[in-house]
């Protein structure tokens, strides 16, 4: 990969990059939609992620490329203005230099920018947070800064919330930054907290992806957070995570029905996190995969950020015996599901898997077998 991304630098700007960083996808394991609501979720780091080359220029101009679109996008080193359209990627990058000095960080002038993926798009493994904090790891080198790994982790969630206007939590960059391969991310999100929990051996991640729409930004993801924040404010807490399952059963009749779903599911959710790293820690993949299943059907149910897609693909995973549970990842509203199976599970009955959904559906699925990783970090030019 760092090859073709120097290749490709070359190629479209005519010199050699100086500094090179690259940013994992992650898993979203357990804990959907609870980071928000400062509850606890564990994701997983993975093997595939995004790669940004920077050089830097002495003209004040921003440019910038990327292998999933075509043509350079120039800006000069003053504007910050939204990109649409086919720039829209631009966003990103853009959003981190936007949230740089609200940390009072140095924000570079001018640079040759090119960013290369291997996630597939929509699938919701975050290439979005990988993309901001391989972004934000080379604009830092770019002025010397080192700041801590939790601030590199901040800047993207506000580059995130403040520049590209999804409201998401700290889930996504807190994965991405602070991953650990054979190891799973635990993050209490009200400090937030990070730790480590190791992934038992023999466990095994597959990502099917639907290729179906996933896109944050259209006002479902949006949606979802306002109702979880009118929830808490009806309950009289700050934020769900304060809240019980007794406590939001019992106001069933107070809450609007949308309002209520949610909130059960979050602190239902909650809990089922805190079950599942306590069952990693004692090896107990069955407990963890019928965790895995339970938590896709409270989003199939209450938060309703599921699609027929992921719910069909489930259904079949969970039929398969080597896998042991699965579950949608990420924000939902389409994207990817993800079964954690034994190493029985194969080529095989992926296939088995997705021929079934491609009669159904008409679609083949893109089957990953997906290893865990390290968190971003720069590379050697």
């Amino acid at each position: 990969m760092k090859t073709a991304l120097v290749n490709a630098f070359r190629a479209t700007f005519g010199r050699a990059p100086e500094i090179i960083a690259r940013a994992p996808g992650r898993i979203e394991f357990i804990g959907n939609h609870t980071d928000y609501n400062g509850g606890t979720v564990l994701g997983a780091a993975i093997d595939r992620g995004v790669w940004v080359a920077l050089a830097k220029r002495a003209d004040g101009q921003r440019r910038f490329a990327s292998d999933q679109r075509e043509g350079v996008v120039a800006l000069s080193s003053d504007g910050l203005a939204r990109q649409a359209g086919a720039q829209s990627w631009v966003n990103y990058p853009l959003g981190v230099l936007a949230a740089l000095p609200v940390f009072s960080l140095r924000v570079p002038a001018g640079f040759d920018y090119f960013a290369m993926s291997d996630l597939p798009t929509g699938a919701g493994l975050s290439s979005s947070a990988a993309i901001e904090l391989a972004s934000g790891l080379v604009f830092l080198a770019a002025t010397h800064q080192t700041p801590s790994r939790e601030t590199l982790v901040n800047v993207g969630q506000y580059a995130e919330n403040h520049f590209v206007g999804v409201p998401c939590g700290i889930l996504d960059q807190g994965v991405s930054g602070f991953g650990r391969r054979d190891h799973l991310v635990q993050i209490d999100c009200r400090g937030p907290r990070f730790s480590t929990v190791p992934l038992p051996a023999g466990a095994h991640c597959w990502i099917f992806n639907t290729h179906t729409k996933h896109a944050l930004v259209d006002g479902l993801y949006a949606a979802r957070h306002g109702e979880c924040m009118l929830a808490a404010k009806t309950l009289g807490v700050v934020l769900l995570v304060e809240a019980t399952p007794a406590t939001v059963l019992a106001a069933e009749h107070t809450l609007a029905p949308a309002p209520f779903k949610r909130a059960r599911h979050v602190v239902e959710e909650i809990s089922r996190v805190e079950q599942a790293g306590a069952a990693l820690r004692a090896g107990d993949l069955a407990t963890v995969g019928t965790l895995l299943t339970a938590s896709h059907r409270s989003s199939q149910a209450l938060f309703e950020n599921s699609t027929a897609e992921l719910d069909f693909l489930v259904d079949h995973l969970v039929a398969t015996p080597p896998v042991w549970g699965a579950r949608l990842t990420g924000g939902g509203f389409g994207g990817a599901v993800m079964a954690l199976t034994s190493g029985d599970f194969g080529d095989t009955q992926a296939k088995a898997v997705a021929a079934a959904y491609e009669k159904k559906f008409g679609a083949w699925p893109d089957v990953l077998p997906v290893e865990t990783g390290d968190g971003a970090a720069l590379v050697a030019v």
